[in-house]
């Protein structure tokens, strides 16, 4: 009971101390509510919005079938350029991704069966938009001249119809996936830092030493910092969940809100025991965000969230095997997306408990070691 009990002081003067650092708390707000709710609404589509310009030389009806194919939310309204001298020199200005020139003659070669030619001038630096739009703009012409030959909007029976679902996201809303990966990568983000900010900061200040010399172990100093930073780390993220992305952005949630937060609560115990491990190996707060710099960007690139783990290298993902965030995003995932429950996510709470157990261990081996050169 008294290892309880100082366990749980030493907790509430972290969150005193917490609540005593403008910079941190400003922090925790800022990622929690202004971050989320721009991943969420400024993550860009495949294809949205896309400027183009065209020149129209032939100014037949196919050609107008083929100008009236690009309208919004994919593309702007076109602009009707008048030659193609003058669409160079919007492209050089950077004002068009696409400028698409029809040839003159372009419907009566196409009726007589001659080959003709279309030509499609891409802004090429910004690459998302080009990539996806060259293909998107080559399938719209294709089936304007098709419909157009065919003399009807209609296509030829397929002997099989494929019958699409979209299913957990059935609008396609990418909202639903920026807001809650974003939520998942700030929490591992910010228990990092907060764990680590704490003890280097008692370092500087002083107060470890007078930690020292008090009748506390280094083991209820550790757990202390874990619990107070981890706790508020779980009220942001549910502050957050419930105010801007179900209260704000509308993203509904499928599955058990507990039994996320019973893998957040596991998420946090292995982060906030990396970030105290990290804080004993750095010896100043700018070495500690060096040491972020290399941690979080793995952690947030390589653990499933951005890209989907089965595109990555074998090796790659047998490394992130043994970083808690790629078990937390998993559980985050099947239960926020998919609705799935602990029959079918066990493996990851046992995985992400095991690892939380291990980096624990190490940290504690480690702060052990440093507060008796302290000492």
């Amino acid at each position: 009971m008294r290892s309880l009990a100082s366990i749980y002081r030493l907790g509430v003067k972290e969150i005193w101390s917490l609540l005593r650092d403008p910079t941190m708390l400003v922090l925790i707000v800022y990622v929690f509510t202004v971050s989320v709710y721009t991943a969420a609404t400024a993550m860009p589509e495949s294809l949205h919005s896309a400027s183009i310009a065209i020149v129209d030389e032939d100014n037949s009806q196919l050609s107008q079938r083929i100008v009236s194919a690009f309208y919004p939310p994919q593309f702007v309204e076109p602009v009707m350029a008048v030659s193609q001298r003058e669409t160079d020199a919007a492209m050089d200005r950077g004002e068009y991704t696409f400028v698409l020139n029809i040839p003159p003659n372009f419907q009566r070669d196409i009726l007589a069966g001659r080959q003709t030619s279309v030509q499609l001038n891409v802004d090429a630096t910004r690459m998302t938009q080009a990539f996806t739009g060259n293909g998107y703009i080559q399938q719209i012409i294709n089936a304007e001249i098709n419909e157009f030959l065919a003399r009807h909007r209609t296509v030829t029976a397929l002997p099989v119809e494929l019958s699409l679902r979209s299913r957990f996201n059935p609008s396609l809303d990418k909202a639903w996936f920026g807001s809650l990966m974003q939520i998942i990568n700030m929490i591992t983000m910010l228990s990092i830092i907060l764990t680590g900010a704490a003890l280097i900061r008692e370092r500087e200040h002083g107060t470890i030493e007078h930690l020292l010399v008090m009748p506390v172990t280094p083991t209820e100093i550790m757990l202390s910092k874990i619990w107070s930073m981890g706790l508020v780390v779980l009220l942001a993220t549910s502050l957050s969940l419930f105010g801007v992305v179900q209260g704000l952005l509308h993203v509904p949630v499928a599955g058990s809100i507990p039994l996320f937060f019973a893998g957040a609560a596991l998420n946090l115990f292995a982060t906030t025991s990396m970030g105290i491990f990290l804080a004993t190996v750095a010896r100043s707060m700018p070495q500690f965000g060096l040491l972020m710099v290399l941690i979080i960007l793995p952690l947030q690139m390589l653990s499933g969230g951005m890209t989907p783990r089965e595109s990555m290298p074998e090796f790659v993902r047998f490394v992130m095997l043994a970083a808690p965030t790629t078990h937390f995003i998993e559980i985050g995932q099947g239960i926020l997306y998919r609705g799935a429950g602990l029959d079918v996510l066990w493996k990851s709470y046992l995985s992400l408990f095991a690892i939380g157990t291990i980096l624990f261990v190490l940290s504690l081996t480690r702060f052990r070691t440093s507060i008796s050169r302290m000492a």
